[in-house]
């Protein structure tokens, strides 16, 4: 990928810190403009040399800026696409790096003025940390990028966007928003929310015996709270369809237990041992 002029990053946090550490230690921008609404956060964000310039002021940031990312919550992330398309360059490339998609695209629409196009992004990278201070200029190597065009993007866009997330090291992929939704529903929201419920059901006393276990299937748990009620919303018919299944292989489990269904236990663990063993994460 040829270098860019001007980056602007709308939400400096760990996956807006994380594409500007990478686009600075790769050499692929001249100027990456902060982007956020609180100047502590910016001030992270520069110290770390995530960016180059900070602003809290999204019309004055994204000014001079030919890509705009925004990696703002998932609830903002469709206004704040089309508040920085009024003010980028015409002719600009807006994408997010939002965990849903559909909703973000409906909202968004297909008209931006100035010529301004968005396609939406989904980089498969994170942390339960948060914020700049945790942000790797190495996140996005070797994990996926899922890339929702339109059927009206154009070809050479779609091009130009999985070659920048190519550049940081990532590996791409495109299908449709609302297959994205309905996958990354039973691949990543669900399993956070089923971690969170085991996190809370787990009573006070137990606590003091918990271990790696535990520590493992809970970890996803410590994510920030807010940012999740905005993603289980954002996706929810596709989280209660994957909610629904896992309720009735549960349901299943359960009834097994309580006959004493050895056997159909067992069928079970010796699935979901194939399954987890035949991942290479």
């Amino acid at each position: 990928m040829h270098a860019l002029d001007t980056v602007a990053i709308v939400g400096v946090g760990l996956i807006g810190g994380s594409i500007g550490l990478a686009l600075r230690k790769r050499g692929l921008a001249t100027e990456i403009v902060g982007i956020g609404r609180r100047a502590e956060s910016l001030r992270v964000a520069q110290e770390r040399g995530a960016v180059t310039r900070a602003t809290l002021d999204l019309d004055e940031g994204v000014a001079d800026a030919g890509w705009v990312v925004v990696c703002t919550p998932v609830g903002r992330i469709a206004d704040d696409v089309r508040a920085a398309a009024q003010s980028c360059r015409p002719g600009a490339l807006i994408t997010d790096a939002g965990s849903t998609k559909a909703e973000i695209v409906e909202r968004v629409g297909l008209a931006l003025p100035r010529g301004v196009r968005f396609i939406g992004s989904h980089p498969l990278a994170g942390s339960e940390r948060s914020g700049a201070a945790a942000a790797d200029a190495d996140l996005f190597v070797d994990r996926l990028v899922v890339l929702t065009p339109e059927p009206t993007s154009l070809a050479g866009d779609v091009r130009m966007l999985s070659e920048f997330w190519t550049a940081l090291g990532a590996r791409v992929a495109t299908m449709p928003a609302v297959e994205h939704d309905r996958l990354i529903a039973a691949a990543s929201h669900l399993p956070h929310l089923v971690a969170a419920a085991l996190a809370v059901a787990t009573p006070d006393e137990a606590l003091p015996l918990t271990a790696t276990g535990w520590a493992d299937s809970t970890r996803i748990a410590s994510g920030d709270p807010e940012l999740w009620r905005q993603i289980f919303a954002s996706n929810r018919s596709s989280l209660l369809a994957s909610l629904t299944r896992f309720e009735e292989l549960l349901a299943g489990l359960r009834t097994a237990l309580d006959a004493g269904d050895d056997q159909a236990v067992l069928e079970i663990l010796r699935a979901a041992k194939q399954r987890r063993d035949g991942m290479a994460l």
